[in-house]
């Protein structure tokens, strides 16, 4: 019998990561948030190279399964580009990946855009609305901010 494959947590700073992992951490991003979603928006906004950005993944056997962004803004700290690979779905993963994002951030504020659709799933970790709903590339959002 074979043992039950397990997803790996990765946490890296950009200059960490290997030219094969960005490569499938773009991809992914592109694959779901453009392909999908249908939405064409410039994903690589320059914020991924930044020095206090960190990037944390799930894989599993070299396949990129989920994937979210901390970036460093001024003392706030910003979630972002929150996605799962479709054949990942309903495992968990994302919730996962925010727990250990919240772990990170630790008491500092923190901030993140939602599509509109997903605000229950932020509530379950202190995420509260702050503002109204905006549309952002055809997709709606509300701005959220974790109350510490």
């Amino acid at each position: 019998m074979h043992p039950e494959p397990h997803d790996e947590l990765r946490v890296a700073s950009f200059r960490d990561l290997s030219a094969a992992t960005l490569y499938d951490l773009l991809r992914l991003r592109g694959d779901v948030f453009v392909v999908e979603q249908e939405c064409a928006y410039p994903d690589l906004d320059g914020r991924d190279t930044e020095p206090g950005t960190r990037h944390l993944w799930f894989s599993r056997d070299r396949e990129i399964r989920a994937y979210l962004r901390i970036l460093d803004d001024h003392g706030t700290e910003r979630i972002s580009r929150v996605v799962t690979a479709k054949s990942a779905r309903g495992a968990g993963l994302a919730g996962r990946l925010l727990e250990h994002a919240l772990e990170i951030i630790g008491h500092r504020p923190s901030v993140l855009d939602s599509q509109s659709y997903l605000v229950t799933f932020y509530t379950r970790f202190g995420f509260e609305p702050t503002g109204p709903e905006y549309v952002e590339d055809g997709i709606p959002h509300i701005p959220m901010a974790r109350k510490i």
